[in-house]
């Protein structure tokens, strides 16, 4: 499977256990939110700091209320500027022994509805894009959502300890969901920041689902032409990204995984539409994508074997019937 859906993310989530600690053991997720109006009211329910918390655990834990909820929250006087202000109190504490396991809950909540508007088509590019304000008669203000800016610390950390993870993935959940949909200007937006380089450090620092989400956006990125052409355009990407793809392959941590292994396939046969990748996997391509380990594991996914044989081909045949608008950027940079 390609894509993951918001259920899948929430899944993902799920095996962290943050609803099981102590801070929200006397939290029960309701069954069903059945009307717009108890939705509001536990939206109204996040300006208080006293009632906040049951507020934030209760909208992200109920699955049944995420189709509405986006347009609700985007649209609420407020509450996204909340949400941004309960993950900014964690960078206080993101290098002390003081991150405990509540701290992490309420952000990762937080987190769990950004990624809600991130995911639903109303709302998605709202985190991203330039806002106008005005008075009716005159523009009064003006700003840059830049919401995945906020993201920056959880994705930095080099800790590996179960509360940084989970701030780790539901960090990546957001940008996951906002590349889900391809969209060359998401594409645009993520490339002229730090995602790239940051989710490259998750691969090489996070859990298998980290490592999962984090391939995954590379994937999406790689999907559109300018992203295929920023890992493409410069030795220096082109190597940091197959170097650490590369080690997930042949140095996997644990038993290899499938999904994350369809996930690198995936960017691979990408990257190898560009003549010059295919020369550069001449002496970056994983060892053991040519022994019995890879094939072990794929024999019964006829699709990871197909790319995994396309990437063979390209390879050996230096792809050079690569889409025109590619060849025709890569023509003009130094060899």
């Amino acid at each position: 499977m390609s894509n993951f859906s918001f259920a899948e993310w929430s899944n993902l989530l799920d095996q962290w256990g943050a609803s099981s600690s102590s801070s929200n053991a006397n939290h029960k997720p309701e069954k069903t939110i059945p009307t717009t109006t108890s939705v509001e009211k536990l939206i109204k329910e996040i300006e208080n700091p006293l009632t906040r918390e049951h507020a934030l655990f209760a909208l992200s834990r109920n699955r049944e209320i995420r189709a509405n909820l986006a347009p609700l929250l985007w649209n609420s006087t407020g509450t996204i500027y909340l949400l941004l202000e309960e993950i900014t109190t964690a960078y206080r504490v993101m290098s002390s022994p003081d991150l405990v396991a509540r701290a992490t809950n309420n952000v990762c909540n937080a987190l769990v509805l950004l990624q809600c508007v991130a995911s639903h088509p109303d709302t998605r590019m709202n985190l991203i894009k330039a806002w106008n304000f005005s008075n009716g008669v005159k523009k009064i203000s003006y700003f840059t959502a830049n919401v995945p800016y906020y993201l920056y610390p959880f994705l930095e950390a080099k800790n590996k300890e179960k509360q940084y993870e989970y701030l780790r993935l539901t960090s990546l959940g957001i940008i996951g969901a906002l590349v889900k949909v391809d969209n060359a200007e998401i594409v645009h937006f993520l490339l002229q920041s730090e995602i790239v380089p940051l989710c490259l450090r998750c691969m090489e620092v996070g859990n298998e689902l980290s490592k999962t989400v984090a391939t995954f956006i590379i994937q999406k990125i790689l999907v559109q032409d300018e992203g295929l052409r920023y890992f493409c355009s410069f030795a220096e990407r082109f190597f940091a990204l197959t170097r650490v793809m590369g080690t997930m392959v042949d140095k996997p941590v644990g038993e290899p995984s499938l999904r994350l292994l369809k996930h690198i396939l995936r960017c691979y046969v990408r990257l190898s539409d560009c003549p010059r990748a295919c020369d550069g996997f001449k002496i970056s391509l994983p060892s053991k994508f040519r022994d019995a380990t890879i094939l072990n594991l794929i024999r019964d996914d006829p699709e990871a074997l197909e790319w995994l044989g396309q990437l063979f081909v390209n390879i050996a045949t230096g792809n050079r019937g690569s889409p025109p608008l590619i060849e025709e950027t890569l023509s003009i940079l130094p060899s």
